[in-house]
């Protein structure tokens, strides 16, 4: 990739995309915490501790080699976004509740996103001289993640209608962008693209199936509604990866550590839309079991 491209335009976009983020949430979105807040920390616990914890046992037990296993720690501690809005207005999910652990995990992932990218450097890379963990490339992911944010909000409280006007154009920006530097990524290491996907593939992909899965299960085990339930699923279960690919490729200056983010954004598209048509599933068997135990009462 071009190196303009990597040290200008990927912060430029990733300062549209988190920007797009804030033109979506308001002061009401994080004021909506006090009527729930155990659901809210639920998911958040799900989100931040869980998922992390879950990264690194499984790139411990695959073996990854470090640069994957760091990209998989950064993609983990990467927020959600509105593609898991979009998914969860599909198939019923409480969207109120996604857009407040969007707004929180935004704000909370400005400082966590460069704190596990910190340790996990640390702890991976200890024998090697590849990356080197430098103080202002982590001021650099704190400011463009937090500060566009916050403008976006402002921008949102300020002028709303400019805001809602945009926040289509945010929406295919982001996908565009994150199909190309995903092309992008993948063509750089074409030549070990194999043994990445032979090496990675299966890890990006247990670690999508956990994430939805205790995004659903574990506030169903909590007893939050079904609506609610796969808000926290599509929310923990999908990662906003243009924000994992931009730090790995433009802040730290590797493209084998974006692989992880590239190869989990392609398949949390198909598992997403299979959880999504679960739930589809399990809604018309509802109406089938309303409708019959209706008929039998009257």
């Amino acid at each position: 990739m071009d190196s303009a491209f990597i040290t200008i335009g990927m912060p430029i976009a990733l300062v549209i995309i988190m920007m797009g983020l804030g033109f979506e949430v308001t002061l009401n979105d994080f004021k909506r915490v006090k009527e729930n807040p155990r659901n809210v920390l639920i998911a958040l616990f799900c989100q931040l501790v869980l998922l992390i914890t879950i990264a690194f046992c499984l790139a411990k037990l695959f073996k990854l080699e470090p640069l994957l296993a760091v990209g998989l720690m950064i993609l983990a501690a990467s927020p959600g976004g509105s593609t898991a809005n979009l998914f969860s207005y599909l198939f019923k999910g409480d969207i109120a509740l996604n857009i407040t652990l969007t707004a929180f995990n935004s704000v909370i992932a400005a400082f966590t996103l460069p704190l596990v990218a910190t340790l996990s450097l640390t702890y991976f890379m200890q024998d090697s001289t590849v990356v080197g963990v430098q103080l202002d490339k982590l001021i650099q992911v704190f400011l463009l993640i937090l500060v566009p944010l916050t403008v976006g909000m402002i921008i949102r409280a300020k002028k709303p209608n400019f805001a809602r006007s945009m926040e289509r154009f945010v929406k295919y920006f982001s996908v565009t962008f994150l199909v190309l530097i995903c092309i992008g990524a993948l063509f750089k290491e074409r030549e070990h693209l194999a043994d990445y996907f032979a090496s990675v593939g299966a890890v990006c992909a247990l670690f999508c199936a956990i994430s939805l899965a205790i995004g659903y299960f574990i506030p169903r085990l909590f007893k939050m509604n079904e609506a609610q339930s796969r808000a926290c699923a599509f929310e923990i279960g999908i990662h906003n990866s243009a924000v994992a690919l931009t730090i790995a490729i433009s802040v730290l200056g590797n493209t084998t550590i974006a692989i992880p983010a590239a190869v989990y954004s392609v398949i949390m598209i198909f598992f997403a839309f299979a959880v999504g048509l679960i739930f589809k599933y399990k809604d018309k068997c509802q109406k089938r079991l309303n409708y019959c135990t209706s008929t039998k009462s009257s």
